[in-house]
């Protein structure tokens, strides 16, 4: 099996699992990957994460131009503003997942890093999330934004949106996601029962050991 054939099944297989469980509903969300030769697999504009057969996956050229299958997410300028900025960038994922887009809504979050120290992992998968401001779905600002980030994040939330991760594959940038929502539900449930986080300690010390870019 060619690289691409088995990008376009990977890319099906993983956005049916989210809309399976709930982590993108309807036409919400988009993924996209980088191949070797410098092209991009796309997931097209309108369609239902859980339908998605391989032929229809958008293939576009090195600078984002469209090559075949159906027409790209509108979000293309997002993904893009990710690859630019970080080359070690092997995959995006965009969902519109309940518990990130209620944490972005939440008044006293910090937008410099929405994640409370809540879990190792949510440090270890995502390092710091910025918090971006709100944008109309494919305004091509929300690449702008991510561009003035510099490569410094590896995830974003975009306020009353969703949250957007780049990952050095398909799967990194899934699982990524993945703790990004759950580590944002957490957050949600516990919002006023005066949770116990990490301490700075402890935070540091899984920063160190695991070598995240804090």
């Amino acid at each position: 099996m060619s690289e691409e054939a088995r990008a376009r099944e990977d890319i099906c297989r993983i956005a049916k699992s989210m809309f399976d469980r709930g982590l993108t509903c309807g036409a919400s969300g988009n993924i996209s990957q980088r191949l070797s030769d410098g092209s991009y697999l796309v997931t097209p504009t309108g369609s239902l994460m859980g339908f998605l057969e391989p032929g229809q996956i958008s293939h576009l050229d090195a600078q984002m131009r469209h090559l075949s299958g159906d027409k790209p997410t509108k979000e293309i300028p997002l993904h893009s503003a990710f690859y630019e900025t970080r080359p070690q960038t092997g995959a995006v994922v965009h969902l519109h997942s309940t518990y990130c887009v209620a944490l972005s809504m939440l008044p006293d979050i910090d937008p410099d890093n929405v994640l409370p120290p809540v879990t190792p992992y949510g440090i270890m998968r995502l390092g710091k999330v910025k918090l971006l401001p709100f944008f109309l779905p494919g305004d091509a600002g929300m690449g702008e934004a991510v561009r003035a980030l510099a490569g410094t994040r590896s995830a974003v939330l975009l306020a009353n949106h969703g949250p957007v991760v780049a990952g050095k594959d398909i799967w990194a940038a899934a699982n990524a996601i993945e703790e990004l929502e759950e580590t944002a539900k957490l957050v949600v449930l516990t919002r006023g029962l005066q949770p116990k986080m990490l301490s700075e300690a402890q935070v540091q010390a899984v920063v160190t050991r695991f070598d995240v870019d804090w």
